[in-house]
């Protein structure tokens, strides 16, 4: 029952995208720092960018329903993007959520990046997507009213973006194992926190994540993001435990999450929604995906704005030639930028390929389990924007999983 339940909704998936012309934890995020962080050495590249991206058109605050025909323009922001992350359970509450306006209102953020499907899997808000209801993703939402809450955002003009956790997803893997990574000695693969991952090499797994997108974007979402869009990482371990999907087709790592990212930038871009694409710090100075299917190029070239996760935090010790990393966000960003700004030149020199808008998270969380760390607020905060502005890059997110900041712009 269960399988004629995932082979009819896959089917109903599947044409929704092609009928649109496209071919752990959240402290855990924060607290991780992936051993290939550790190991690399990055390049030494001093280039500057002469100024900020522009846009001509406002963003268009519509409400529209759930497979609605109409198309909607293109959101596109006026200004340049300065966001915070907004969970769903804090997006929910009332109490919570005006405070945080309230801080948007009497600062320069203009931006709220809102959970549509979380660490675990769930989607924060009623979907009307068959595979999403078969699996009950979306049974315990955290906002009751998605369409008022946007509604009440867009009031504000607020610009709003829909955070897609996209190939860690426990929950999808629970119910369908067989397309979770598998091991070669069998069974399902897990990771060091004993999480499961889905095999993005299986098409079914790539539909269920784009249509989430679509239908978000359609609802009235001005962008979608996706962050997890990679393989696990430490990925030469990996590779070592993991048997990949046969359908993989002699495709690389980077190659299928490039290609998934196309795939469902269409489909998002027919709703009216951009698309933005979450990678690791480190993807601005490495010249390889990292094992984990990143490649700056791919990437930058299917989206329309790709954020490099710069916590500086999450660097280790001599990065840069800078000895205590969260205690130097200034120098930490500044490298970070100019290499992210090499590679978009790479992209853009000779060719007619429009790399995308760079626009970085910022670490505004203390780092407690680092030594040693400091405290960040307000002025940390800035010396991060800081060191971006100086290298061009106008736009940022701030994250903090407890969706509380120290800002004063």
């Amino acid at each position: 029952m269960v399988d004629g339940i995932r082979t009819k909704a896959f089917a109903i998936l599947t044409a929704l995208l092609v009928c649109t012309g496209c071919g752990s934890s959240t402290q855990l995020q924060e607290a991780s720092l992936p051993p290939i962080q550790q190991q690399m050495k990055p390049p030494n590249f001093n280039v500057h960018v002469s100024g900020p991206h522009t846009y001509s058109a406002a963003v268009k605050s519509q409400q529209l329903q759930p497979r609605s025909t109409r198309v909607r323009r293109l959101s596109v922001p006026r200004d340049p993007v300065k966001g915070i992350y907004v969970s769903g359970w804090v997006a929910g509450s009332k109490k919570r959520l005006d405070r945080l306006i309230q801080l948007v209102d009497r600062t320069d953020l203009n931006a709220m990046v809102i959970d549509v499907k979380n660490e675990y899997g769930q989607l924060t808000y009623k979907s009307s997507l068959p595979e999403v209801n078969a699996i009950g993703a979306d049974r315990h939402v955290a906002i009751g009213d998605i369409q008022a809450l946007l509604r009440k955002l867009k009031d504000k003009h607020i610009y709003v973006i829909g955070r897609i956790v996209t190939f860690k997803d426990p929950l999808y893997a629970k119910t369908y194992p067989s397309f979770a990574l598998q091991r070669k000695s069998g069974g399902v693969w897990r990771d060091v926190q004993g999480k499961v991952w889905l095999d993005p090499f299986q098409q079914r797994v790539r539909v269920y994540n784009a249509a989430i997108a679509k239908e978000a974007a359609t609802i009235g979402f001005d962008e979608i993001q996706f962050d997890y869009v990679r393989f696990p990482d430490n990925g030469s371990k990996v590779d070592r435990e993991v048997q990949y999907s046969s359908s993989r087709g002699g495709k690389s790592k980077s190659q299928v999450i490039a290609q998934f990212l196309k795939d469902a930038t269409s489909g998002v871009h027919a709703a009216g929604a951009r698309v933005s694409a979450d990678v690791f710090g480190l993807v601005t100075s490495s010249t390889n995906d990292m094992g984990i299917g990143q490649s700056w190029r791919s990437i930058s070239n299917a989206v329309d704005v790709i954020s490099p996760m710069t916590y500086p935090s999450h660097y280790s010790t001599g990065m840069y030639g800078v000895k205590q990393p969260d205690l130097s966000p200034y120098a930490i960003i500044r490298h970070a930028m100019m290499d992210a700004n090499h590679r978009n030149n790479l992209i853009s020199s000779g060719s007619d390929q429009t790399p995308a808008t760079i626009r970085p998270w910022l670490q505004s969380f203390t780092a407690k389990w680092v030594h040693p760390h400091q405290q960040y607020g307000a002025e940390q905060v800035n010396k991060q924007i800081q060191a971006a502005k100086e290298q061009g890059v106008y736009e940022f997110l701030l994250w903090s999983s407890n969706c509380k900041y120290d800002y004063r712009s």
